[in-house]
């Protein structure tokens, strides 16, 4: 029996799936060591609330 996926996971899902072949790539052609490290930065200003900001730590007008 297969279990249908709320709208929520459905979403979290394409993602998921999203990041999977962006991160290929970027190992493809830049290798893990960049991968890894853009993924952790990538997690890092997430989690300091950095995402939206420009260079100079200023928010950018969307």
């Amino acid at each position: 029996m297969q279990t249908q996926l709320t709208a929520d996971e459905q979403s979290k899902d394409e993602f998921f799936q999203q990041l999977a072949t962006l991160s290929e790539d970027m190992v493809a052609k830049h290798g893990k060591d960049f991968s890894m490290g853009a993924l952790v930065l990538a997690a890092r200003w997430i989690a300091e609330n950095r995402i939206g900001e420009n260079r100079d730590g200023k928010a950018t007008s969307n």
